[in-house]
């Protein structure tokens, strides 16, 4: 299977989803290659860069579960290469 490298950013405005971001995150733990989280007291967010190297198919399915959650943004970039 094809893969590519993303980088998926991460709004956190909602502190109460956290614990559900992190175990999703978990779950997708041998797919992610880095990890940089950026508290930003001023706003009262977080901001993360996950660096992922996956299939579409992984990829776009950890995005659709970051989109279920609620005060949780997310957008990811994907490299134009594909990796075998």
């Amino acid at each position: 299977m094809d893969e590519r490298v993303a980088l998926i950013g991460i709004i956190v405005e909602n502190y109460e989803s956290v614990e559900e971001l992190n175990a999703i995150l978990h779950e997708y733990r041998d797919y992610i290659i880095s990890r940089m989280g950026l508290p930003y007291k001023r706003k009262n967010i977080n901001i993360i860069s996950i660096g992922i190297d996956a299939s579409s198919d992984i990829i776009n399915a950890l995005t659709g579960k970051l989109g279920q959650l609620d005060g949780i943004s997310s957008k990811t970039i994907f490299s134009k290469n594909e990796t075998k």
